[in-house]
């Protein structure tokens, strides 16, 4: 994956909270790519959801720390082709050029951007307090992704992912296909608390990795405001196949079978490895948000 050069980042669109200190406060799920990984190796090792920590009150106020680290190096695709926080930056202004032109045109509705927030241990959300055990996640209470960037080193060694800089352009994506279902309405259906292959919650996932499979097709020729170009320059098959192994590596059945042993649909939250792959390719095949009708 290649970013242009030349092209200037937008780093108002992410806010860096690494290295503040928030005291107390627990876990919450907010839906992300791998939102229930602490709950399941919790359980998986013994652990109960108290010692968790897992809840839904809102942390205490802690130490915010300032975005000058990003604003200071993350200035252009330069930055973005050289440093990691730089190429999430990157990402994340390329989904919002693209969504923000692609949702009105398929549905009427406005497309209101999300930040994403770096955090390092804990940080407060409108959905509580949440640790980085939880993975990246969306919170629809203050639109927001949340992201913890150790978690891409997590991804290769502790759930065997090749990584690479698409794999974590996926897991971005994925969560921003989180935000488009909440301004659609359709992130409600996964509340119902149900589990199993053919839940709701499954179908949500689903659909944000078909939404993140569609953002890629577009990725290098949705234009930049700034440039007019697109701020992606090149997407290899082999980016992509990057993107597919990381999908597959949070599959349920991959990950139960790595720290459970066996593997048990009915528990299943995000969907298995095949139909993670499958609903990814769906949308980068075809390009088009119709085709990711995963409740049908």
């Amino acid at each position: 994956m290649q970013f242009d050069d030349d092209a200037g980042l937008d780093t108002s669109q992410v806010q860096d909270e690494r290295g503040s200190r928030i005291p107390g406060g627990g876990v919450t799920i907010g839906g992300g790519i791998v939102g229930l990984i602490a709950l399941v190796l919790g359980l998986f090792f013994g652990i109960g959801p108290q010692e968790l920590g897992l809840t839904s009150e809102p942390a205490p106020g802690g130490t915010a720390s300032s975005d000058a680290q990003v604003a200071q190096h993350c200035r252009t695709g330069r930055d973005a082709n050289t440093r990691e926080d730089c190429r999430i930056v990157a990402v994340v202004n390329s989904a919002q050029s693209f969504w923000g032109q692609e949702l009105p045109r398929r549905s009427g509705a406005t497309y209101t951007p999300a930040s994403t927030v770096f955090f390092t241990g804990q940080v407060r959300t409108a959905c509580g307090a949440a640790s980085s055990a939880v993975g990246p996640f969306y919170c629809p209470g203050d639109r927001k992704v949340y992201l913890d960037l150790g978690f891409f080193k997590e991804l290769r060694t502790k759930f065997g992912a090749s990584g690479g800089p698409f794999a974590e352009a996926y897991v971005v994506a994925h969560e921003y296909g989180h935000h488009i279902q909440n301004l659609t309405g359709t992130l409600g259906r996964a509340q119902d608390r149900r589990t199993g292959a053919g839940s709701n919650s499954v179908k949500v996932e689903l659909q944000a990795d078909c939404y993140a499979g569609v953002w890629a097709r577009h990725a290098t020729t949705t234009p930049e405001k700034s440039t007019g170009r697109p701020l992606i320059s090149k997407l290899t098959r082999e980016d992509i196949d990057d993107g597919l192994s990381a999908a597959a590596a949070v599959g349920d059945d991959r990950i139960q079978e790595r720290f459970q042993g066996r593997v048990t649909p009915e528990s299943w939250t995000h969907g298995s490895a095949e139909q993670r792959q499958q609903w990814f390719n769906t949308g980068y095949a075809t390009g088009d948000t119709a085709r990711c009708d995963t409740f049908r």
